[in-house]
Order: structure tokens, then C-alpha cells, then sequence
């Protein structure tokens, strides 16, 4: 059951997009601005809205990371933002000047497309924020695109019906006539599927089109065959243009948007309607899943942006990263991978996870090398979080399996300490833990509760290197 919970109306013009990264919900407006709204309470952050264009603003994407937010414009700008404080970072401007319809990050950041009513397409080196590659589509105006989950090609569609593929040195690949009067959105599911007969695995596609119609495609990217679309299937329900459409983190659910002011959701893998919603009162515009908890946002012409709640199915009935516990790691699934990488803050990197078949013994076996050379994260910040988030996994293992030497804990997380402190009262603390006791003005000890005479804290090397060497007899 489909719940609406929240009506956000701070726009004074249409609704053209939503965006999710996994703390906040960003839309954008014809009223030339971009809203950011933090998930917790639907509130808007202390520097929303994002005033920078000229013109209307047509779509708005958060960087994997979320720690960037990129807009796009008919003043024929793509700006990029710090999600952090607001702050412009880039203008980046379409070498044609032409009004920019759609932009899209690379799953890794590496990249940032924009496409334009001209018909180019812009691919956006993300180090440098300069232009690293563009090309054209052959006919009509650009306006949708959707990134691979492992980032080796994206899909645009145009308002003349095609849907091309490029690799990610903007090489056209792949041409297909798809909507007769014209794309409107197209997504790419971070679920593989499988044909079930030869063994290859498929990204999943839907577009969407002035022709009523959602349609459902198969992708095969290989080297040795290159690429191949194959048509799935047609979903129904819509009695007008559909001007949205978008997949849920585990690809299991389908959106969509209409002129006909509903939005439906379907089942994926059976195309049955799952709910159908009424509560806009003009045309829906934009909808989007959020990745790591079960919300739903769509946007309209009415100006208001509606949040809905339901229930996701779970990667496995009764084992959330809650109670991963109950579960060996080892035992784990690709789903459960994929669900521990959403509880991290790494929903990101579950299409690429799936699609190099993670489970949890392949998760815990990963080390930088294979990080770099066979998922191809090439991003050395990406890969340290990733790394982090596997150690911090393999300690709560060992806390789980063998009882952890009582002065090895820290007194105020009662968990195993990575990076000891010796506070004035003579005791031993997590350094991040008490640093955080005396930022909130406690200053009396955490374990006598006098108070503290000096708030210095020294490095107990000693205990780290004791910990250290119990943490490697463990592990063997």
C-alpha cells in the first residue's frame, strides 16, 4: 500500500524534476530554481532554493557520493553544486548555447552528461569540470539519458523516437526507433537479469513516450558481440502521453508519470500494476524511488512535489542489516550484499556489485587491487570508503564470534577501539567517541563523572598496538 505522507509546495511554477541521493530529496522548477530538502523531516536545507539560472531549470541529478548536485537549464548552462553548503562550483556551458534539457552522472562521478534541444551531448570530465567529449544524436532534441550501473555505456532519448547507445567514449554503439512521437525518459535498472538460455546476463531499460507507452528493453553489453537492444515488453494503464519513468533501487518495482495525472507502479517482472496513484491535479512531470528507504517522490505541473511511503520487499524475509547478525557473512547472498551496501551509504554500487556476482564471501575477500582491476572503481576516495566499510564489517564479525578483552572497548561505545585516547582521568577512550562526549560540553569523565582538569587527549600507542595484534592473531 502506497501511502502519501508529505506535499512539499514551495514552488511557484511547474515541477520538472525530483532527485534523490540517500539524505535528501532535490527538485527543480520553470520558476528558475532548485530546492533541497533534507529526508529526515522534509524540511529545506538553511541554502535552499539554489538560485543561479537564468531560466527554467528541466532537471536537477545528485552525484553518486551525494556530496554534489548538477542542474541543468534553458539559459543552455549545467551547473554543479556542493550539497554541502550550496556553493556554485562550476558553470558549465553547452558549447552550442542551446537550451539543456537532461543531465546524468556516471555511477563513479567520473563523468556528467548533458544533452540539449539541439540534439548534442556533452560528456563533462568531473576532475577538471571541462569538457571531455560531445557528439550528436541525428535527429530532434535530446532529452532523457540513463548511465549503466557499471558505467561502461548510457542511453539517450530523443524527441524523434530514437534511443541511442554510446560507450563512455562517447562512440554511438547502438541506434533504435523506439516511440513514434518521441522519448520522454528512459532508465537503467541496477538489477541484472538473465536470458536463462546462453547465460548472458541483461541490464533492464524502460523508456517512455508522447505515444502512451512504457516500454521495456534488454541490453547486452559485451565485448565480443557489442551491443544488443532486445524489445521485452509494453506496459499499459496510461490513457495519455507517459512523461517519467523510473526503477526502484532493486529493480523490482517500476514508476511512471502521465499527462493523464496518475502515476502507476508496476511489478517488473510481471508488468502487473501494483498501485495507481490520483492525487495531482495536472500533468505529473517527474518520479523518482529514493535508494535506501522505501519513499517515492513525484512532481507536477500543480506545483507541488508529493512523497509517498510503502513497503519494499526485503533482499531476504526477516534478515535486514538489523539483524545481519543471525546470518553469517559468509552465507550471505548478493541481495544481502546489496542491502548492507544501502545501510553504508553505498547504495551506489549495488548494480555494480550484482553485476560482478558479491555475495557475502566475495565481500569479504575484496582488497583494494580488486577493487581497482576488476570493478574498475577508480576512484581512490570510493575505494578507501569501500574498504573502511569491509574492516568495520570484519571487526563487528569478530566482536560477534570471540568476546573482546574488556580494556579493548571503549567505556562510552562499548565497542572495540581503532584509535585509543588517554583522557585526564587516566582512562582509555575510542578518540571520536570522547572527542564528541567534549563537544557536546561534557566535561566531567565519562567514567566517574568528575571533572575532567585538562581536556587534552594523547594517543595510547601501546593499547593500539595491543589491539592491533590481538585483531591479527583473530583473523587467521
Amino acid at each position: 500500500m502506497a501511502t502519501l505522507i508529505h506535499t512539499l509546495a514551495d514552488h511557484s511554477n511547474d515541477v520538472n524534476y525530483c532527485a534523490f541521493s540517500s539524505s535528501c530529496l532535490a527538485t527543480c522548477s520553470l520558476d528558475k530554481t532548485i530546492r533541497v530538502y533534507s529526508l529526515n523531516n522534509f524540511t529545506e536545507l538553511p541554502y535552499s532554493p539554489l538560485k543561479g539560472h537564468t531560466y527554467a531549470v528541466h532537471c536537477c541529478c545528485f552525484s553518486p557520493s551525494g556530496h554534489v548536485l548538477a542542474s541543468c537549464s534553458t539559459d543552455g548552462t549545467t551547473v554543479v553544486w556542493d550539497t554541502r553548503d550550496g556553493r556554485m562550483l562550476a558553470v558549465l556551458e553547452q558549447p552550442s548555447g542551446s537550451p539543456v534539457r537532461v543531465c546524468r552522472f556516471s555511477p563513479e562521478s567520473t563523468y556528467l552528461v548533458s544533452g540539449a534541444a539541439d540534439g548534442s551531448v556533452v560528456l563533462w570530465n568531473m576532475q577538471s569540470l571541462k569538457l571531455y567529449r560531445s557528439g550528436n544524436v541525428k535527429d530532434g532534441s535530446l532529452v532523457a539519458c540513463a548511465f549503466s550501473p557499471n558505467g561502461n555505456f548510457f542511453v539517450t532519448g530523443s524527441s524523434c523516437g530514437d534511443l541511442t547507445i554510446w560507450d563512455d567514449k562517447m562512440r554511438c554503439l547502438y541506434n533504435e526507433k523506439a516511440h513514434d512521437l518521441g522519448v520522454t525518459c528512459c532508465d537503467i535498472s541496477s538489477q541484472l537479469i538473465s536470458d536463462g538460455e546462453h547465460g548472458f546476463r541483461y541490464f533492464q531499460m524502460a523508456s517512455c513516450g508522447q505515444d502512451n507507452q512504457i516500454k521495456l528493453w534488454l541490453i547486452l553489453f559485451a565485448d565480443f558481440l557489442g551491443v544488443e537492444l532486445k524489445y521485452k515488453c509494453t506496459l499499459t494503464g496510461h490513457s495519455a502521453p507517459v512523461l517519467a519513468c523510473a526503477f526502484s533501487y532493486d529493480g523490482q518495482m517500476l514508476v511512471s508519470g502521465s499527462v493523464d495525472k496518475c502515476v502507476i507502479i508496476y511489478e517488473t517482472s510481471t508488468g502487473n500494476t501494483l498501485h495507481t496513484l490520483s492525487q495531482h491535479t495536472r500533468y505529473v512531470t517527474t518520479c523518482a524511488f529514493a535508494p535506501c528507504s522505501p519513499l517515492l517522490a513525484t512532481g507536477s505541473m500543480d506545483k507541488t512535489v508529493n512523497i509517498w511511503q510503502f513497503d519494499l520487499k526485503q533482499p531476504r524475509a526477516g534478515n535486514t542489516v538489523e539483524n545481519e547478525s543471525k546470518v553469517a557473512v559468509e552465507d550471505w547472498s548478493e541481495d544481502d550484499v546489496s542491502a548492507w551496501l544501502c545501510a553504508q551509504d553505498l547504495a551506489d554500487f549495488v548494480g555494480l556489485f550484482k553485476m560482478n556476482n558479491i555475495d557475502g564471501k566475495e565481500l569479504l575477500n575484496l582488497t583494494k587491487e580488486s577493487l581497482t582491476n576488476e570493478l574498475k572503481i577508480d576512484s581512490l576516495g570510493l575505494r578507501s570508503k569501500v574498504l573502511q566499510k569491509i574492516e568495520e564489517l570484519r571487526m563487528k564479525m569478530i566482536s560477534v564470534s570471540v568476546t573482546i578483552p574488556d580494556e579493548f572497548l571503549c567505556p562510552i561505545t562499548r565497542e572495540l577501539m581503532k584509535d585509543p585516547v588517554i583522557a585526564a582521568d587516566g582512562y582509555s577512550y575510542e578518540k571520536e567517541a570522547m572527542e564528541n562526549w567534549i563537544r557536546n560540553k561534557r566535561q566531567s569523565s565519562p567514567m566517574t563523572n568528575l571533572p575532567l582538569h585538562s581536556l587534552m587527549l594523547t594517543p595510547n600507542r601501546t593499547l593500539k598496538m595491543a589491539i592491533s595484534r590481538w585483531l591479527e592473531i583473530q583473523q587467521k
